[in-house]
């Protein structure tokens, strides 16, 4: 029998708390959700665990003291990344580079590389809190000047002076000779020992000091909110009796203890929506699809990831919100677009959609919290896909009389009707979603068409088929999950750790493989403690390596994925024998007569946890059973309405189809189902929707 009965993902997102709550033995699957609280996120956890407890007659401390893990997903770091509401950072550099965060290396977004007028990124440290000290390393990690320590001194008397919380550290080729870093953060927690401290060398131990400077300055401004954030729900969980320690879902997607996530904050820019490709993989099994495009629509965002071979791309060395963040991140492509977003018309009288949104606060018109802006969720009741009766089955009434006052302010300048509007709405924020879902798919090689779309998120499966049909994607997978399907994500995860090494050297010169061996080595002996110091017996320890490589005298390393194998004579050619494979994949050709150099090493390892067990449908259930009724729902610009039958998903038993025009209602997310599509419930719990030719 097992120790703990349940396991808890919960999902903070902008607008919604989701809860997912597993059977550890029978697979059983519930969804809950609760408003967020930005204020106090413990709030919402406080009412979602009420609603669980209500759910199952017992108690939020029982429920709890029944897991055997509670995992919280959070935008907390994201939104205060967004809303430039960090702690207060000063950044010790070596003389001379007190800039390179301003300078960016030279770089401009792309859109606005040639725009005079697009305003410099706002810096998350001030000029006068960047402090050089005279001190110089060599690129063979020699050292030319010796670390002035006074300088050091100086730059703390300046930081607490001025109320510094959150210090980093960062010298320029720290990451062949760490020393002077590593004696600069004794000073600084000699001098400074309330601040929390960012030493670049170990967050981020590669090449490129602009890349490390800037993600150890992200890390160190995000670090007293996480601390903030993470110090309460702990406390929250242990409060109520938790076991085991909560654990926190990282943007590389991964697991980690709370502790992790204070020290290495940056791997909380993208925490919700980082789960969601193994929430995809796990729900496309069944119907043995590897190839899937995730898309997740909430209140105020919409977020799509993309697998292939049942890969997901992780992203390195890109500028999020405009920071170059170097850590592994999950790539997940993020619109303004969601069931808050809302609706204005531009200087040219041209009728747009977000990225603005009406959060959960005030929230749409149609929730009757003050709100009184069009939003994406008014448009979709005034055209018919919501149930006016009401979301959550019916614990978050609509009012579809001030929907339609808030709509008919665009459509009155516009001169057309309110329906036309709601229409207009509806086919802008796809248009959007449509361009989105192509950036990640078409404009990087793939055809969209080779894809499953998997919907996830409570707003998305009233747009899910729209969008398919956009795509080309013929076949959508949408679990009746699909609302929290970021939460269930986090309770079929494993605990997961990034450690690089920089290894500037070419593989032909004598002792490279000595030296990538021996680097991989160490860099795995100290993941393989961390996750033993978590509880983890060896076999339930996994590896997975890979090496940043090119050609010599190229400027850009591709990454390369190698099994684990020890590195000598013996075994080099097979490294280069995959760089050659992956440069041909990304860029047509490769050169194997050209000598090939490493510039950094990675070793990802993962904490293997015991999954709960798949979900299955029982029980029987039929069309005529299921069907509540009908309702005018509006599927053509012009704003007429189709009478369209309206199911209850929870009376659809398995192997029943739907065909569109047709709504199906479940308790936290609404299908609509376009003309032309039709949708199968399979035993696992998710919707087959498949297209006509």
């Amino acid at each position: 029998m097992m120790e703990h009965a349940f396991r808890l993902g919960i999902d903070a997102g902008g607008t919604f708390t989701d809860f997912v709550i597993a059977n550890r033995a029978s697979g059983d699957v519930k969804l809950f959700k609760a408003l967020s609280t930005p204020s106090d996120p413990t709030k919402a956890i406080e009412n979602g665990l009420k609603q669980i407890a209500d759910s199952l007659g017992t108690t939020p401390s029982a429920i709890v003291s029944d897991c055997d893990l509670c995992i919280n997903g959070t935008t907390v770091g994201l939104n205060a990344l967004i809303t430039h509401r960090g702690g207060k950072t000063g950044l010790i550099c070596t003389a001379g580079h007190e800039d390179s965060i301003e300078i960016r290396n030279g770089h401009k977004e792309d859109g606005y590389r040639y725009d005079p007028e697009y305003p410099a990124a706002t810096m998350l440290v001030p000029r006068y809190l960047r402090r050089g000290v005279r001190e110089r390393v060599l690129s063979d990690g020699s050292v030319r000047t010796p670390m002035q320590e006074e300088d050091v001194r100086q730059a703390c008397r300046l930081f607490l002076e001025e109320k510094v919380e959150t210090v980093a550290i960062s010298f320029v080729w720290s990451v062949l000779n760490p020393g002077h870093e590593r004696r600069a953060a004794e000073i600084v927690r000699e001098m400074m020992p309330e601040a929390i401290l960012t030493v670049g060398s170990e967050l981020y131990p590669q090449i490129r000091e602009y890349t490390r400077t800037s993600t150890a300055v992200t890390n160190a401004y995000l670090a007293p909110v996480m601390r903030r954030y993470v110090t309460a729900v702990d406390r929250y969980f242990r409060d109520l009796g938790a076991k085991q320690p909560v654990r926190y879902f990282q943007s590389n997607g991964g697991l980690a203890v709370g502790q992790v996530m204070t020290d290495r904050s940056v791997y909380a820019i993208n925490s919700g929506p980082a789960s969601a490709p193994q929430a995809g993989l796990y729900v496309g099994a069944p119907f043995g699809k590897e190839n899937v495009i995730t898309v997740d629509m909430g209140g105020t965002s919409f977020d799509i990831t993309l697998t292939r071979n049942g890969q997901t791309n992780l992203n390195k060395n890109v500028d999020f919100l405009r920071y170059r963040v170097g850590v592994p991140m999950i790539q997940v492509e993020t619109l303004g677009a969601g069931g808050g977003s809302i609706g204005w018309i531009d200087s040219l009288g041209l009728l747009q959609v977000g990225p603005q949104s009406a959060g959960s606060e005030p929230g749409p018109a149609c929730y009757g919290r003050g709100g009184t802006d069009p939003t994406t969720s008014d448009a979709n009741l005034v055209l018919g896909y919501l149930n006016p009766e009401g979301l959550l089955g019916g614990k978050l009434p609509l009012d579809v009389a001030k929907a339609r006052g808030a709509i008919a302010r665009i459509a009155g300048p516009l001169g057309i009707s309110i329906e036309q509007a709601a229409y207009g709405m509806f086919t802008i924020v796809n248009s959007g979603m449509v361009n989105g879902i192509r950036r990640v798919s078409v404009e990087r090689g793939y055809d969209p068409r080779d894809f499953v779309l998997v919907g996830a998120g409570g707003a998305t499966a009233a747009h899910i088929t729209a969008l398919a049909r956009e795509m080309g994607i013929d076949t959508i997978i949408l679990p009746k999950l699909a609302s929290g399907l970021c939460a269930f994500g986090q309770i079929i995860s494993d605990v997961k750790y990034n450690y690089m090494a920089t290894a500037p050297l070419r593989l032909d010169n004598e002792g490279a493989c000595e030296k990538i061996d021996t680097l991989f080595g160490e860099i795995e002996a100290q993941g393989v403690r961390h996750l033993e110091t978590d509880g983890f017996a060896s076999e339930r320890i996994a590896i997975k390596r890979s090496l940043e490589m090119r050609y010599v005298g190229q400027v850009h390393e591709c990454t390369v994925d190698i099994d684990n194998f020890r590195i000598d004579e013996t075994t080099i050619d097979k490294v280069k024998d995959a760089f050659h494979a992956r440069h041909e994949e990304l860029y047509t050709y490769c050169e194997r007569h050209n000598p090939v150099e490493v510039v950094n090493i990675e070793s990802t390892l993962y904490g293997l946890i015991e999954k709960p067990k798949p979900p299955r449908l029982e029980g029987t259930g039929s069309l005529d059973l299921a069907l509540k009724g009908s309702r005018p729902a509006i599927f053509q610009a012009s704003g007429e309405a189709t009478s369209t039958p309206v199911y209850d998903g929870s009376k659809l038993g398995v192997g029943v189809s739907v065909t569109g025009p047709a709504i199906i209602e479940e308790v936290t997310t609404t299908i609509v189902i376009e003309p032309g599509w039709t949708a199968t419930l399979h035993e696992s719990g998710s919707y087959l929707l498949t297209r006509k030719d």
